[in-house]
């Protein structure tokens, strides 16, 4: 027995990375994980081409699954999609084309192989779509073998729901029947592919105990749900959230470069929590860069920065953005190669553009008021120069080695090349 009372690997290493939220039977989950191969599903909606930050602890918890030798299993929700998860949104989703779904799916598939094996060995993951017994489904057949099993009272008690109504911005009758479809989803790994446990955020508590119910109600047997804590900043910002969006974990969406000073800029109380969640560092890594003081906690972000930027993109991509980033900051050089750019036409650029327009056109800022005032603070600089007037026009002559450095504060910056 060690200090946190569980005997199976993959929960003491969950357990001390910080992992575990809610489990509805801990002790029955860690002898089932002690006695042979657990299979354990996340659900993942494509409301977009890529994954992003936020889904990031969700799919470190399938990894560490299959490093322990249990076998993961991706549920894509190509048939839930169609509704949306309405789990503490304001309001409800728009209904997606089949073809955007498509798209959606395909680039999730991409982030998910970048952090996990698939294969068809015992703990080599699968992918999973549940359109493939959702699409399926007859209403009547639906409301009678599984409805009957749900109770208005509890559902209308789950906080996904409340949070909706208490606002009062409703609930459509779509999105009222997501926790249904996703409890059937549950059974249906079960029944097909032996799956016994069904992991998710502390928002998916509800959702998850539903399933667990309906599989005990209609095929008595035992499965378990286990949430991971919903995360945030020291700060209290939402994880994977910045002033510029999204942080994504496809390239297409997001470059390598931001990728990884994303995770640099981590603030300093937050450090020692990511390394151990976002990482494969062992624990005592993790400890001993947590324990630096000072300015040597810049050691542990470049780190944190480069292992997690590894495990997504892999190692050359990340020591290559690590590189640049000593390059721009360290020594100050404005053609660090893999720096972020944003092409522009030469023709444009010969006859210059004004530099709030610049900075708004690269992506630096969101609005002209917003560029305005970022020149006015003084954290607007050209090729390393402050830009004093905002109305100052910037060209092609204003070009280093064929790039133009646009800098927001000390952390952001954008190479503009003409094409």
């Amino acid at each position: 027995m060690v200090e946190n009372g569980f005997q199976s690997p993959f929960m003491q290493e969950a357990a001390a990375r910080g992992f575990i939220f809610q489990c509805t039977d801990a002790q029955a989950l860690d002898d089932a994980m002690t006695k042979g191969s657990v299979a354990a599903y996340i659900g993942f909606d494509p409301t977009a081409d890529s994954l992003h930050v936020g889904s990031l602890i969700q799919i470190m918890m399938l990894r560490l699954l299959q490093k322990h030798g249990h076998k993961p299993v991706a549920l894509m929700g190509g048939g839930t999609a169609r509704i949306g998860d309405p789990s503490f949104r304001e309001e409800a989703r728009r209904l997606m084309t089949e073809e955007t779904i498509t798209t959606n799916l395909a680039g999730i598939e991409g982030c998910l192989r970048q952090f996990l094996a698939f294969g068809d060995n015992v703990s080599d993951a699968r992918l999973v779509n549940n359109a493939d017994w959702l699409d399926k489904l007859a209403y009547i057949d639906l409301l009678r073998d599984v409805g009957v099993h749900f109770s208005i009272n509890r559902m209308l008690a789950f906080d996904s729901v409340k949070s909706r109504l208490d606002r009062e911005q409703g609930l459509t009758f779509l999105e009222f029947n997501y926790s249904i479809l996703q409890s059937y989803d549950f059974r249906e790994l079960n029944r097909r592919h032996g799956v016994s446990l069904q992991l998710g955020g502390s928002d998916q508590w509800g959702n998850i105990v539903s399933g667990v119910d309906l599989v005990r109600r209609t095929d008595q047997k035992s499965v378990m749900g286990l949430t991971t804590p919903l995360l945030t900043t020291s700060s209290g910002a939402k994880m994977g959230k910045t002033a510029n969006g999204a942080v994504w974990l496809s390239e297409a969406r997001l470059p390598v470069f931001d990728y990884w000073q994303f995770w640099r800029n981590t603030e300093d109380a937050d450090v020692g929590r990511f390394l151990r969640l976002f990482t494969d560092l062992p624990l005592e890594e993790c400890a001993r860069l947590e324990a630096l003081q000072g300015a040597d906690i810049n050691e542990a972000k470049k780190v944190l920065a480069t292992e997690a930027t590894a495990l997504c993109h892999g190692r050359d991509a990340a020591l290559a953005a690590a590189e640049a980033a000593r390059q721009t900051f360290e020594e100050g050089r404005v053609t660090a190669a893999d720096l972020p750019v944003h092409e522009m036409p030469q023709a444009v650029l010969a006859e210059g553009v004004p530099v709030f327009r610049l900075f708004v056109e690269a992506g630096l800022a969101k609005t002209n008021g917003e560029a305005r005032r970022l020149i006015r603070g003084g954290g607007a600089r050209v090729n390393n120069v402050a830009v004093a007037d905002e109305n100052q026009v910037v060209g092609q002559t204003d070009a280093v080695d064929g790039a133009i450095r646009l800098s927001s504060g000390k952390k952001h910056h954008v190479l503009v090349k003409a094409v």
